[in-house]
């Protein structure tokens, strides 16, 4: 197991994950930031996430990968 950080930032701040969570494989790190990209979009109000990425870090501070809301909600047409 491995501990994992997930990052939310936009063009105006970033949102620190200060817990972790401890995973297996990046397979499992994947699931774990669109379940957080999906709370975070349906929790009530007026935030217009597509500009918002998740980033993905290890312990070390090492970003392993990152994701844009953009591939949970798509672009704007």
């Amino acid at each position: 197991m491995v501990q994992v950080y997930f990052h939310c930032s936009n063009t105006d701040g970033t949102l620190i994950d200060r817990s972790g969570t401890a995973v297996t494989s990046l397979t499992e790190a994947r699931d774990r930031a669109a379940q957080i990209m999906s709370s975070m979009i349906q929790t009530p109000g007026t935030e217009d996430w597509r500009d918002w990425v998740i980033h993905v870090s290890g312990s070390d501070g090492e970003e392993i990968f990152d994701l844009p809301f953009t591939a949970m909600l798509g672009k704007p047409h």
